[in-house]
């Protein structure tokens, strides 16, 4: 088993060209991205749907990489997510087949 970093951003579905773009720019070699249902933060309940135009729908990003790119990648996001509702995490895994990441 092999190191890494796992990546996950919850960010508003208008920012999500960014962000990903963000990552490919940072040398993340791939990622998932999942629609987020819903959720309770700072004191209020979303849920999907629920704007007719779905600009605050939400999504989740999800990421494994090298703790090479991580400062790159997480540098360039804090620039974007501080104009949107987001939230990032970062936590330590094994991965089985390092050479993917």
């Amino acid at each position: 088993m092999h190191q890494k970093k796992r990546l996950e951003i919850i960010i508003e579905k208008p920012a999500l060209k960014r962000a990903c773009r963000v990552l490919e720019e940072a040398g993340v070699k791939g990622y998932t991205v999942f629609p987020a249902m819903a959720g309770f933060g700072n004191s209020m309940r979303w849920q999907r749907g629920t704007d007719l135009s779905a600009s605050r729908d939400m999504v989740m990003i999800i990421s494994i990489l090298d703790a090479a790119v991580v400062t790159k990648a997480t540098e360039d996001l804090e620039n974007l997510m501080g104009a949107h509702i987001a939230v990032l995490s970062l936590s330590d895994v094994q991965v089985l087949r390092a050479e993917k990441f």
